[in-house]
């Protein structure tokens, strides 16, 4: 069997060819799991692409209910709706197609697991070339493009060059070109999780161009409108334990502030004015007893409707001569970390000192400090008995939070080409996290392109090592705009040891 020259032909022939020798052996499954990975790739990022058009047509809905921008969203949002009713057909119709090649596989309709012959090479060439489903699809692709292009002709002239899918025939070597069909191309002799992977790349595409169309309607209209719908109060104490005559200092205020409508903020009865941050803050020293303090937040909503939040704060008052113990940067201890504890037994010297805790391990380290490391999340209790006297202290203990994987200063959406090629990797980022240098490092990813650069085939890389953009540097340099990237199948390992899944990101370049 010769190798063509073109290059999607020659991967398909390649896989074909080293395919069959590893059944031979019995070892597919490295190969049927390569390809699950690149199709479960593009079902997630069939998924951020749908978000992002349901956030369009949310916002669709507002400028139609604006009298400002009515007139416009009512040519405009009718052209986006039938834009996803024509794409929900074509992409649910790719999706029987799927299933009749999954049944010609061996699939029972009644088979709770699902399972089919994904090593199969007949079923697509039967269903698709033979059968005529193939063909059928790409006309139906084609008329599919031509609709969404005519529902604006301005509009499609400016993204007539600039949609995804593409439906010319790959020229295979030692064939002319009429005498090879769509179908053939893409289909014979292809294994039936290729096939499938195929497939999903094609809804990938109709999605992708569903997504751009509907931007481009909206854009007639203005900018997405995103509305704030929750509103919670933000209040915060310095302390809920203090001693007589210490500070106890309130800050409150109003998720989703607005200078423009600043709410009214009453703390123990008085009037607090806001700050440049949106913050009342609330200050007084405490007695001998312990209390609470009332807080009553006033505001309106987007709707321009009044809303009252009303809590308290409570405090406790301790004995001077009492002990205490203090985390040095939370109330919370985390598993993995050394966490700093100030532990004291009031007016008793620290020599008559002792301190245990009962989930993990404390270690002084000097006089009063002390290294929490916690085991299993839930509670710690440290008690500390100061000559003879004990007493016990409740925390909550926690796993590090899982970090956020970024590539620059992006953690995905519309990023320009450029910027996007001159990244290095993936990192994993713990934004806003109380313990400065907590690091986690990336341990594998898998890189998916498609798009702009891949129209013949996706590229597709799985279980890169590590965080570097090293071993994909020759798919990035294929990118170009209206490529799009998926990073997928990313795992990071942090401070306690553990693996961690992270979610998966998506680039859309331009």
């Amino acid at each position: 069997m010769s190798l063509p020259k073109e290059p999607r032909q020659k991967m398909i022939n390649l896989m074909y060819l080293v395919l069959t020798a590893l059944l031979a052996l019995n070892v597919s499954v490295e190969i049927i799991n390569a390809f699950k990975v690149v199709d479960n790739s593009l079902i997630s990022t069939n998924r951020v692409v749908n978000n992002s058009t349901q956030t369009i047509m949310a916002s669709f809905e507002e400028k139609l209910a604006d009298p400002g921008s009515a007139e416009k969203a009512k040519i405009w949002m009718p052209k986006a709706q039938e834009a996803i009713k024509l794409t929900k057909e074509v992409y649910d119709a790719i999706d029987e197609v799927k299933q009749k090649i999954k049944i010609a596989a061996g699939l029972k309709i009644d088979d709770p697991e699902q399972k089919f012959g994904e090593e199969n090479i007949d079923a697509s060439t039967r269903v698709m070339d033979t059968e005529g489903e193939g063909e059928k699809l790409r006309s139906r692709l084609d008329e599919y493009k031509k609709k969404i292009l005519a529902l604006d002709p301005e509009v499609g002239a400016l993204l007539k060059d600039k949609l995804p899918i593409d439906m010319s025939i790959p020229k295979l070597s030692g064939k002319k070109l009429g005498n090879v069909t769509w179908a053939y191309a893409y289909f014979h002799m292809t294994p039936t999780v290729a096939a499938l992977t195929l497939l999903s790349k094609f809804q990938n595409d109709v999605k992708t161009t569903e997504n751009k169309i509907v931007t481009e309607f909206h854009n007639k209209v203005g900018e997405v409108v995103v509305r704030f719908d929750t509103y919670a109060p933000i209040v915060g104490a310095n302390s809920t334990y203090l001693f007589p005559g210490q500070e106890l200092q309130i800050s409150a205020g109003i998720g989703a502030f607005s200078k423009n409508v600043k709410p009214i903020i009453t703390i123990g009865g008085r009037n607090i004015p806001m700050n440049d941050e949106g913050i009342s803050v609330f200050k007084t020293n405490v007695g001998n007893s312990s209390g609470s303090v009332p807080v009553k937040i006033q505001y309106k909503d987007q709707d321009g409707k009044d809303q009252v939040k009303e809590l308290k704060i409570d405090y406790t008052v301790g004995v001077p001569t009492g002990a205490f113990v203090s985390a040095e940067k939370v109330k919370v201890l985390y598993i993995g970390l050394e966490n700093e504890l100030a532990i004291s037994g009031g007016n008793v010297g620290d020599e008559k000192v002792t301190a245990s805790i009962n989930n993990g391990t404390l270690r002084k380290v000097a006089p009063g400090r002390y290294i929490a490391s916690p085991t299993t999340p839930g509670k710690a209790d440290v008690t500390v008995n100061a000559d003879g006297k004990t007493a016990v202290f409740s925390f909550r203990v926690k796993s590090v939070p899982s970090p956020t994987p970024m590539v620059g200063q992006s953690t995905g959406g519309r990023i320009r080409t450029n910027e996007f090629k001159a990244q290095m990797g993936i990192r994993a980022d713990l934004k806003d996290f109380v313990f400065e240098g907590v690091k986690y490092d990336i341990t594998s990813y898998t890189f998916y392109a498609t798009g702009a650069g891949f129209n013949e085939a996706p590229g597709i890389k799985p279980g890169i090592r590590g965080g570097s953009f090293d071993a994909v540097q020759d798919l990035i340099n294929r990118c170009k705009p209206g490529t799009t990237v998926v990073l997928d199948e990313i795992t990071a390992v942090g401070p306690d040891g553990t693996t961690r899944k992270l979610p998966t990101i998506a680039f859309n370049l331009y």
